[in-house]
């Protein structure tokens, strides 16, 4: 989703165990913005911490460890091959990998997808300018 369909910005929660991990991580790369992730289905209530590179949303990990990364068809593709998560269950967001983080091989599993989305959303602001 976009940034400006998000709620209000609030600072993200702290997010226990290997999760924590990637959204510490992801949260302090160059020109990310972390935020608060609202409930989809309680909007004043926390469920994890958003990351966004300009309004482009990377992904999003939940309170309870699952990480959903926004990235291209192509990409969700091949972590699926890979074995890697599973495709988000809406219309709509296609392009979307669920990854449950539970390990810290899962958090590595993560963190690489992640990064390869933000090389992604960074390459394609600098092309945009």
């Amino acid at each position: 989703m976009k940034i400006t369909e998000k709620g209000p910005t609030v600072a993200p929660p702290a997010i226990p165990g290997p999760a924590g991990r990637v959204a510490a991580e992801a949260a302090n790369w160059p020109g990310v913005l972390a935020r608060a992730h609202w409930h989809l289905y309680h909007p004043t209530q926390v469920d994890g911490a958003d990351f966004y590179v300009g309004t482009e949303e990377l992904g999003h990990v939940h309170l309870d460890g699952e990480a959903h990364i926004a990235m291209t068809r192509a990409m969700r593709d091949a972590a699926l091959a890979a074995g890697i998560g599973h495709p988000a269950p809406w219309r709509g967001y296609e392009g979307w990998l669920h990854l449950p983080i539970r390990t810290e091989a899962d958090a590595d599993a993560a963190l690489s997808l992640f990064r390869d989305n933000y090389a992604r959303l960074t390459d394609m602001m600098k092309n945009a300018s």
